[in-house]
Order: structure tokens, then sequence, then C-alpha cells
């Protein structure tokens, strides 16, 4: 092994050590990271990370970014398991796959769906790693082209211009009124999720996976996708 690859393989390795030692301490004290107190974990000088995060955001938005790739990478690989022609089962696949994995992850779900971080601003990098979820459910809509059921209540126009210019970014030739249901399913997938990762659903539901499963089925019909 050469110098270079020796050095890259060294660096890549104390990245890696790095995020993990954060990931424990967003599991412990929440999304307040201190590089001190990871450094002092790893049993060496704060100005040390900094050859490898120049900043507590740096470390962050490294975070966040494999978290929302993780997640995708979840949801991705459950949704193409499912046969092409079967659009309720990718949906729902979908929807599963996004809550077992916040569920094993619940730390990592609450630095991206949870308060805000004080002082930290994502950065325009952890918009794509964020959409992965909601570009596999328009494929989906999008898949069922004239077999979907119609949608009936008018969009408000303000509403249809948000929706045209998501469009015209990132959903193809996707209907407004058919993202409209999207969002819908979208929102109340990470809301129900949410609800269950920060215990607003203690006392209340016991049936968990029945629920969200009742509810995922739901926005199924919403979005117009026939059983």
């Amino acid at each position: 092994m050469s110098a270079s690859s020796l050095r890259a393989q060294v660096r890549s390795e104390m990245i890696r050590e790095i995020k993990e030692v954060a990931r424990r301490h967003l599991a412990a004290h929440g999304p307040n990271l201190s590089l001190r107190a990871v450094a002092r974990d790893m049993d060496i000088v704060a100005s040390a990370l900094y050859r490898y995060f120049p900043s507590r955001d740096a470390l962050l938005t490294a975070l966040i970014t494999d978290a929302y790739e993780a997640l995708g990478a979840a949801a991705t690989e459950a949704e193409s398991a499912v046969p092409r022609e079967d659009l309720r089962g990718r949906w729902l696949a979908t929807c599963r796959a996004t809550r077992t994995w916040a569920l094993a992850h619940p730390a990592e779900y609450g630095l991206l769906y949870g308060n805000p971080v004080p002082g930290y601003a994502a950065p325009r990098a952890t918009t794509g790693p964020a959409t992965a979820v909601v570009l596999l459910l328009v494929g989906i809509v999008t898949d069922g082209g004239e077999r979907l059921e119609p949608t009936q209540t008018p969009l408000p126009e303000p509403v249809r211009s948000d929706l045209r210019r998501l469009i015209d970014q990132y959903a193809g030739d996707l209907p407004a009124e058919r993202l409209d249901r999207v969002f819908a399913g979208w929102t109340q997938l990470f809301g129900l999720i949410s609800f269950e990762v920060f215990g607003r659903l203690n006392d209340t539901i016991e049936a968990r996976l029945e629920y969200f499963n009742h509810h995922m089925a739901l926005m199924a019909d919403l979005a117009g996708i026939p059983r």
C-alpha cells in the first residue's frame, strides 16, 4: 500500500470513529453536540478533531447527511423488493421501512425531524438526501398513471403554484393534484412516526404497528392507489 493510500485509509477510519462517538453523544444528550466532549471520549485533544471537521456544524452536517442517506437506502431497498405493478405494496413497503429505520435510530431521526439545533442551519447540500422518501412515493404514484383514482377537491391557486414549482424541479409530469395527495401522505407518514418516536402516542395508542399500517393504507387511498 502506498503512503498516500495509507494516509487516506487512516483518515477515513478516523472520520468513521468520530462519527460513531458523536452518534453516541446524540443518543445520550440530544443534538447539543460538543466537539470537546467528542474529543474527550476519544482521548484526544479537541484541536485534533479540527483536521477532520472544522466546526461543530460541519460534524452535524455530516451526521445529518449520513442519516438521510441511511434512511433513504432502507426505504429504497424495501420498495425495490416489491413487484413494480404492485403500487400499493410499494407504497406500504416504503412507509414501513421508514418507520422501522426511525424506531431503530431514534437519536438520528431526532436530529433530522426533531427540534432545530440552536445556532445551526443545514446547508443546501442536505436537500438531496432529504428527498429520498418523498421521491419514492412520487415515483409510485407516477407509475400508476391513469390507473389511479381521480382527485376531487380543487387546489387553491397559491398551493398549485408551489406544487408546479416543485414538479418542475423534481416530479416530472405529475399533475399538481396528484402531488398534493402524495405530500399529504408524506407529511402524515413523518408526523405519525414523529408522534411514535417522541412519545406522543404513549397512553393513547397501544397497537402501534396496526395503527400505522391502517393510516398508511388510508394515505394510499388518498393518493388514489387502487387496492
